[in-house]
């Protein structure tokens, strides 16, 4: 098993920011951070990371390199170009792709790097913002054995349920599930929360005593808060990300050939809500749409 002198972690936005800081606190190894804002990775040399000018510089000091992008094209254009990961990685390094992103841009990037003797595995992480801020987030992991053996500890100096899905693509294919459910969910407590208070149940009530029966979830108590407060935070996984991550698991329910229309329901409040000038705000927000009924 390769020796891990050293972390790279791309990608220091709302969630990877948070992440990489708990991987330098906790993982016992120098860690480098890059992303194309420069204050984004100063702002952790507090932290113990040191920023890195460029991805060259990050994946030569690196033997275990992270990244947590916006999506399936930032990806693309980390790995893939002229100046990028792929062109800069050496025989002995691992990557993790920790993105939301496709099955198949992984795989592909999976396949350019095998031929460098590079490992990869896709590692997308759910419980959105609070969970990354503690280090509990729940992480969806495609690899083989031996590779996810290996990136195990790192991981859970992230999060606390790390699952090992299968091959690669795994990983990307359950986060995906995941988040279609929450925003199936979502939806499905706003029609909940408008039902309930046009039937005269007072607004702070519907939830905290649904989550008391067999209703209760984890999407209910995180998003139904949000709900039964009326407060949407704007800092942390916005519409327009949830309208992406529902476009892809659209996409593959296709691929595989099943007509989600659960799905395609909470995509289409979704939309909406972006249309309505919502499309920053946490994804509870889409219960404006029957405040304006």
């Amino acid at each position: 098993m390769p020796l891990i002198k050293g972390l790279g972690f791309i990608g220091l936005g709302v969630m990877g920011g948070r992440m990489c800081r708990n991987l330098a606190k906790r993982a016992g190894v120098p860690v480098m951070g890059f992303d194309i804002d420069p204050a984004k990775a100063q702002a952790l040399a507090d932290d113990g990371v040191t920023r890195a000018t460029s991805i060259a510089e990050l994946v030569d000091t690196s033997d275990l390199v992270f990244m947590c992008l916006p999506g399936a094209p930032q990806v693309r254009a980390v790995c893939f170009a002229d100046d990028g990961l792929i062109h800069h990685a050496r025989r002995g390094q691992t990557v993790v792709d920790m993105t939301t992103a496709t099955v198949g841009v992984d795989r592909e990037a999976a396949g350019a790097l095998a031929q460098k003797g590079v490992d990869f595995a896709d590692a997308p992480v759910a419980r959105g913002v609070p969970s990354a801020e503690d280090g509990t987030l729940a992480i969806t992991v495609g690899a083989d054995e031996q590779v996810f053996s290996r990136i195990e500890p790192y991981l859970r100096c992230m999060g606390t349920e790390i699952s090992h899905c299968g091959e690669i693509g795994t990983g990307q294919v359950l986060k995906l599930m995941n988040n279609m459910l929450v925003f199936q969910t979502v939806s499905a407590l706003a029609e909940a929360m408008a039902i309930a208070t046009r039937a005269g149940v007072d607004r702070t009530k519907v939830f905290d005593i649904l989550a008391r029966g067999s209703a209760d979830s984890f999407v209910m108590r995180r998003h139904g808060a949000c709900m039964t407060k009326n407060d949407y935070p704007d800092d942390w996984f916005p519409i327009t990300y949830s309208l992406k991550d529902m476009s892809y698991a659209l996409a593959l329910a296709e691929s595989v050939n099943v007509d989600a229309k659960t799905a395609k329901v909470a995509a289409e409040r979704l939309e909406q809500a972006a249309a309505n000038g919502w499309g920053h705000l946490y994804s509870p927000a889409i219960y404006k749409l029957f405040e304006q009924q």
